[in-house]
């Protein structure tokens, strides 16, 4: 038995997923579950979002084919849940990224010139601060009344992050920046690419990953904020199926549940996901 010990490999090589704590894998599995029932479920709706099956507010099994019932025009609310979802998880998903794409940018290069050219500093982070005195909705609906559609929805999201995930990857880049790797990367002329990749990146992986999982979840609201308002140019939002249900939620209250706790999950385990994976990083980098 010997060298079968020897031979057998060690736990902490197993799998990564064993090093998640229980909520984490949860939170996981309910996030992917969400996610890939949201992108695919055009593809799984039996019938066309704005096909009319029969009277209005049907309640589940009382129609054929409609096993979540009908909402106030007779569609189906199944159809219109499974249509509502690609466009809340893709439009939260690329605004996060260009938000905190943009953010590493700005916080990073504000860091690393905080202590050399303040005025850097002052010049990226002061227009930020005076966006980041607007009211999110305020900043969101500027945009869509005067260009509709869904570039302006994605910048009004993009630049309501933006302010909040720059400020705190300049505070968390801040300690890095005085570092004495830093100061030698300086010190041997590297360039700007590398000093912000290379030196800064890694050591704000944390507060990135932790700040993603807010920012997507502000995004996901404002893009269902947006659908609530009646401004999104889908047929089928969950925001829009939200606003749609509640005069009849007493008649028919599966048309605004089921969206609303999807929508409820989506948010919550990927705030979840994302502060497991920060203390993962941080505690790798520790």
């Amino acid at each position: 038995m010997g060298w079968l010990e020897r031979w057998r490999p060690r736990r902490r090589w197993r799998r990564p997923a064993d090093r998640w704590p229980p909520s984490g894998r949860v939170a996981l599995g309910v996030l992917v579950t969400v996610t890939v029932l949201a992108l695919s479920g055009p593809l799984l709706a039996p019938h066309r979002p704005t096909e009319i099956l029969g009277r209005p507010y049907a309640l589940p099994g009382a129609l054929p084919g409609a096993p979540l019932g009908t909402d106030s025009l007779g569609r189906d609310v199944l159809s219109r849940v499974l249509c509502g979802g690609r466009d809340v998880v893709l439009d939260g998903l690329l605004a996060t990224a260009l938000s905190c794409l943009a953010g590493v940018l700005v916080g990073l290069l504000a860091a690393l010139q905080s202590a050399r050219r303040r005025w850097v500093d002052s010049v990226l982070m002061r227009p930020l601060d005076a966006l980041a005195a607007l009211p999110p909705l305020l900043l969101l609906l500027l945009p869509l009344a005067a260009v509709p559609g869904r570039p302006a929805l994605l910048l009004a999201v993009v630049l309501g992050g933006l302010p909040l995930t720059a400020r705190v990857l300049r505070a968390a880049a801040a300690t890095a920046a005085q570092r004495s790797h830093v100061e030698a990367a300086v010190a041997r002329g590297e360039r700007l690419p590398w000093l912000l990749g290379r030196e800064l990146l890694p050591f704000v992986s944390g507060p990135l990953l932790a700040d993603a999982g807010i920012r997507f979840v502000q995004s996901v609201y404002l893009v269902v904020a947006v659908g609530f308002l009646g401004l999104s140019t889908g047929a089928a939002d969950w925001g829009l199926l939200i606003n749609e249900a509640i005069p009849g939620a007493s008649l028919q209250p599966w048309a605004l549940l089921v969206p609303v706790l999807l929508v409820a999950l989506l948010a919550v385990s990927a705030n979840l996901v994302a502060d497991v994976a920060a203390r993962r990083s941080r505690a790798l980098l520790a």
